[in-house]
């Protein structure tokens, strides 16, 4: 079969490259100038016993309150004569380790307990919730300095417990950003593909929340420095540990006789705290900013075709059902306390290598069907149903099993709207591989996904392996879906509205493949749509939806020639053909034959 390529694939327009915010940040002069001062300031510190000729503890009588320039104290000394460039040296360490430490136990704690929390939700988001609320009601540094003397003095466990305490502005943070990413349409095509839970958290969801993370991090990590160093400045620590905030303290005590020693930890802890919240502001405008880059344009080759094959006819065979729905129902509570049907006691079978058809107008109930086969409705659905068996395993009653462990290899996807499915973070390869890396290498994965995309007649495999969701046209990222949706070979296909956001001309061939690749593989397919050209075209059964019931069921050919329901009927007359505009269902018993 020869594959057409439409226009919009091989003439579209110059592709665009995507620039990470953290190439952003470095051309912009603001966040490179305080990557630049945390690096070099970090970089002292390291260096300290090459830098310092003394201890920073050292003292010597001799050059108590020594000026700036004394041979051997680059920077003076301070009134008990140690070393002041020894202990800037050394305090720049005591803060990067303070700021590795609060920032690091806040941002670890409050994203990993906001991920599951915004994920799971319900009882778990409401205990994980309960608890960080909690700990929002109490006085962090208040806290601190009272358990001040459990700590032992060691500031690295005090800066511990403040850290403990900045754990909830993350939590909430985090939470409230899953919470609005973890019902997007990739988040969904995740699971279907079978992802465990830990995956789409950590590369799905996280990775999209990631900027206010890092942002945040960087706020916490100047506000455990400044801690750090109040703390020292009020003499809770011990005196053997140098810290700007002591040596503050020092120089107040000399403020009259040598000034400038205040100087040097207040510029320093400046420095570092303003370059933290700087390359937070930095980062954050490179996140609010486009990151595209144009690049040369590239036109796209024809898919290469084999004029002597011809798909593989597989014949039904006559085994008990795929798919075995029996009276499901679905209903989403509401705000008075009653429960809005959508789904009201359907029944119906998908036989192996069928294709069926779930027909019905919008709001209908038809892919709140799909979604609970699939099991992606929302947390809040309740979802009852005498029996729903898929390949032999029951989804529902005592011994159900959990439909994640049929999802990829039994069941698969194709969503409505196929640049929505697609995570922009990600490359259209790396996304396709990972539901594939489970069973096999990655080389293994790539090569697979790389015959896949060509099975589905895209013209260049390899260059849409590499190219991101935005550099790919609708008829692409279809085709992109239903390689991924076939790369486990399930045996049954669930396809909702698969060409609803497409063209006329890439409706029509991406008909042609699914009809190809069901021939081939054998699958079954439920379709659910709202077109009839689409079933007729397609569809060996129909199944007509009104209002969360199905009201009528039959061969396709029959329902077309001799519609029973009045709403089968109005839907029928409803169609558009090229000599009548409309036919109204009030004078028309028996519309026209539909030619797909």
């Amino acid at each position: 079969m020869t594959t057409y390529v439409p226009d919009i694939d091989t003439a579209e327009p110059a592709p665009q490259v995507r620039r990470s915010p953290a190439r952003k940040v470095l051309t912009n002069p603001l966040g490179l100038a305080s990557l630049i001062v945390i690096l070099l300031i970090t970089a002292l510190g390291l260096l300290a016993p090459i830098l310092s000729s003394h201890d920073p503890n050292f003292a010597s009588l001799k050059e108590v309150n020594a000026p700036v320039g004394t041979p051997g104290y680059l920077l003076g000394a301070d009134g008990s004569g140690r070393d002041i460039l020894a202990r800037v040296l050394a305090s720049i360490n005591v803060s990067m380790i303070s700021a590795v430490i609060g920032a690091g136990v806040a941002v670890i704690l409050g994203t990993v307990f906001g991920l599951i929390s915004g994920y799971v939700g319900k009882r778990t988001d409401a205990a994980t919730s309960w608890v960080f609320n909690l700990m929002m009601t109490f006085p962090s540094l208040v806290l601190v300095i009272i358990l001040f003397p459990v700590t032992g003095g060691s500031y690295q466990i005090t800066i511990a417990i403040f850290g403990l305490f900045l754990a909830p502005g993350i939590f909430r943070l985090v939470r409230n950003l899953v919470v609005g990413v973890r019902n997007e349409l990739y988040v969904d095509a995740a699971r279907v593909a079978g992802l465990p839970a830990r995956r789409i958290l950590s590369r799905h969801i996280f990775y999209v929340i990631r900027g206010p993370i890092i942002i945040a991090t960087a706020f916490m990590a100047g506000a455990a420095i400044n801690v750090q160093a109040g703390l020292a400045f009020l003499g809770l620590g011990s005196n053997r540990v140098p810290s700007f905030g002591a040596m503050t303290a020092d120089a107040f005590l000399n403020i009259y006789a040598q000034p400038l020693q205040i100087l040097w930890p207040s510029l320093f802890l400046a420095l570092l705290t303003g370059s933290f919240v700087l390359l937070g502001n930095a980062y954050r405008d490179a996140l609010a900013t486009g990151g595209v880059n144009k690049v040369r344009r590239r036109r796209l080759q024809p898919a290469p075709t084999d004029p002597d094959h011809t798909p593989s006819l597989t014949q039904r065979d006559s085994e008990p059902s795929l798919l075995h729905v029996s009276n499901l129902r679905v209903g989403y509570p509401q705000a008075d306390g009653r429960v809005k049907p959508v789904v009201q006691g359907i029944s119906f079978d998908v036989a192996p290598g069928e294709v069926v058809g779930l027909v019905g107008e919008s709001g209908s109930g038809k892919t709140q069907t799909a979604f609970a086969v699939l099991g992606l409705l929302p947390s809040d659905a309740q979802i009852q149903a005498d029996a729903m068996v898929l390949a032999d395993e029951s989804l529902v009653g005592p011994g159900a099993k959990s439909i994640r462990r049929l999802r990829g290899g039994v069941v698969s996807y194709i969503p409505q709207e196929p640049m929505s499915n697609l995570d922009p973070s990600f490359t259209v390869g790396s996304q396709l591989v990972e539901g594939l890396t489970a069973g096999g290498s990655r080389q293994e994965a790539k090569a697979t996904v790389l015959e896949l995309l060509a099975r589905v007649g895209i013209p260049d495999p390899a260059r849409t392996f590499r190219s991101y969701p935005h550099q790919i046209s609708g008829g692409m990222a279809q085709r992109v879906l239903i390689a991924g949706a076939i790369a486990s070979r399930p045996k049954l296909l669930i396809a909702d509205e698969p060409t609803t956001a497409l063209d006329v001309t890439v409706q029509a061939e991406i008909l042609d493949l699914l009809r190809d690749l069901q021939a081939e593989y054998g699958m079954a397919i439920l379709l659910v749509t709202h077109n009839f050209g689409v079933v007729a075209d397609l569809c060996d059964r129909v199944m007509v939806m009104s209002s969360g019931r199905i009201v009528e069921t039959g061969d396709v050919r029959a329902i077309f020639h001799a519609p029973q329901d009045p709403y089968t009927r109005s839907l029928l007359n409803a169609i558009l053909d090229e000599d009548t505009p409309r036919i109204r269902a009030t004078t028309a018993d028996h519309p026209k034959e539909t030619q797909s």
